[in-house]
């Protein structure tokens, strides 16, 4: 099986009793509240999903990334995983402090030793990462909003919040023996945060062919308005799965994480932490990670030039869609007819089909699926 990235897959659970010297002793540290999005990447973390990390970056890390899409320790790395608190807050704190970081009702969640206290340019952050600084753009917009000073430190795992789908939150030391169990030597990733249409099926079952599992895994977090509810795309893809796909051949599971809209660079970071769920390939589609006209139809593949290193092998889909004269669903390395034979498959046409009540037809989306998504009176965010 595909090693984890780095070399070991980060495991920052305490054991109990330390985990119980630290809640008896809760009161002696200040506790920096962290939302439900910064929960996630603490789990993350403290999981193994973002190996080889250990916690919030340092200002060393955080430059390499930046400039250099690695980390320090020359460990491929492209989007920064970083810990904001107010100049107020920072004041408080020094490099050497353990500090709790709390949900809104000051529950522990995990122990933060703190290694840099440090500023930031929130214009050099954004323009690194996105490729712009443009506020329209929705991960841009994110950063603008972020507090003064970042700590970096390592993390360690006190408590955790519950899962919104405990069925689906698989770790990766779950999946690798899940996979074993399976027999699967080869195992495909598939990135989605849409409830799937034929186009997504067909580029399933074509990776699916040449490997021994399909490891469906959406995004589950805080996405941008008019996405469509973390639900809404559970059980839609419980209903395709269901029909149309061999039990035995496909993993659904939940990646809990927020978008960020970064194109290329998250394209990267996705396939990062797939590999430390074991898989061996992952699924790259046309704008992947994308979000209005920010980046290019292709700079998610292209980027992948420059890590000939990273251990998952990136599988490439440039185009699908239904071609009229072969009757089938097509991409553009097999079909020889005219672009006007072609219905592509519109996520933005399909939305407004379904905001309408409206059921997309089969050629477009399976009853089954689509059934599931009208049954909600609003699906989107």
């Amino acid at each position: 099986m595909i090693q984890p990235h780095g070399g070991t897959l980060v495991n920052k659970a305490l054991p109990k009793l330390e985990r119980e010297r630290i809640l008896d002793q809760r009161d002696e540290f200040i506790h920096i509240k962290i939302d439900n999005p910064k929960w996630k990447e603490v789990k993350n973390i403290c999981y193994g999903i973002f190996s080889p990390l250990e916690g919030f970056m340092n200002e060393n890390d955080l430059i390499n990334v930046l400039e250099h899409m690695y980390l320090e320790n020359n460990v491929a790395w492209t989007i920064p995983i970083v810990l904001d608190v107010s100049e107020t807050q920072a004041n408080s704190l020094s490099s050497g402090d353990s500090v709790i970081l709390s949900d809104n009702f000051d529950n522990p969640l995990a122990l933060l030793n703190i290694d840099d206290i440090y500023d930031y340019n929130k214009k050099t952050f954004t323009e690194k990462i996105f490729g712009t600084s443009n506020p329209d753009h929705p991960g841009v917009r994110k950063v603008l909003k972020q507090q003064e000073k970042l700590i970096g430190g390592e993390i360690f795992l006190v408590n955790q919040k519950s899962s919104s789908f405990p069925d689906l939150d698989l770790k990766p030391i779950e999946t690798r023996v899940l996979f074993k169990a399976k027999k699967w030597n080869k195992v495909v990733a598939f990135q989605t945060r849409n409830p799937p249409h034929l186009g997504h099926e067909y580029v399933q079952k074509a990776a699916l062919t040449f490997n021994d599992g399909l490891f469906i895994n959406p995004v589950m977090g805080k996405k941008k308005e008019g996405d469509f509810l973390d639900e809404v795309i559970i059980n839609s893809y419980k209903a395709l799965v269901d029909n149309y796909y061999p039990p035995d051949r496909v993993v659904l599971s939940t990646f809990e994480t927020e978008m960020r809209y970064a194109g290329p660079k998250e394209a990267v970071f996705h396939a990062i932490a797939r590999k430390n769920y074991g898989c061996d390939h992952i699924i790259i589609g046309r704008d992947h990670a994308g979000v209005g006209d920010f980046y290019g139809p292709y700079d998610a593949h292209e980027i992948f030039k420059h890590f000939p290193d990273l251990g998952i092998e990136p599988l490439f889909f440039r185009s699908f869609s239904r071609c009229e004269i072969c009757n089938s669903v097509v991409n553009d390395k097999i079909c020889p007819h005219p672009l006007e034979n072609h219905n592509f498959f519109s996520g933005t046409k399909i939305r407004e089909i379904l905001s309408s009540s409206n059921e997309p037809t089969p050629d477009v989306m399976r009853p089954e699926v689509a059934k599931v998504i009208l049954n909600y009176k609003n699906p989107f965010c």
